[in-house]
């Protein structure tokens, strides 16, 4: 699969087989990151992959009704971005940063036949989420990467012409 075509047909799932993404597709998947664009080369991202004790206590801290949206795929990365604090334009490219290295592990993991969603769970913005994570105040959580099988193929929504957002100047 070639990068226009798994730009053009990856989609959000929320629907997955029960079988794990195995550890050499994960870290085949979170070396991608390495190599997205960032500023000084920081590389300000964080991924932590959940096991069962993780999820539980993601679970137990999101309370019974959230809980179950957590069991959705068998695969969970939270992905953060470090902060810096003493400069708010290299803070603010790290985010961009971290969020593009996310993105390239979405995009791998739909070349490798996954499926794959991005979720901000309210968990996440809480101390007693963070906590369970451990993710600290030097950090600013980005989402929550489900991956795992696909149980359906997804529809492409309609998008916007080129025409309606990009302007070319003179």
């Amino acid at each position: 699969m070639d990068v226009f075509e798994a730009i053009r047909t990856r989609r959000t799932h929320k629907a997955y087989g029960a079988e794990p993404v195995d550890r050499a597709t994960l870290t085949e998947l979170l070396e991608l990151a390495r190599w997205a664009p960032n500023h000084h080369v920081t590389e300000p991202w964080r991924f932590r992959v959940l096991g069962p004790q993780a999820l539980q206590r993601l679970k137990q801290a999101a309370g019974p009704e959230a809980a179950a949206k957590l069991d959705r795929a068998p695969t969970l990365i939270v992905a953060s971005a470090l902060r810096n604090r003493d400069d708010p334009i290299t803070d603010e490219e790290d985010f961009a940063a971290a969020v593009i290295a996310s993105y390239l592990i979405l995009l791998g993991a739909h070349a490798r036949g996954l499926a794959g969603y991005w979720r901000t769970p309210a968990v996440l913005r809480t101390p007693e989420g963070r906590a369970a994570l451990g993710v600290g105040d030097g950090e600013r959580v980005l989402g929550l990467l489900h991956l795992g099988p696909p149980r359906q193929e997804q529809r492409a929504p309609d998008r916007a012409p080129v025409e309606d957002y990009a302007t070319f100047l003179d």
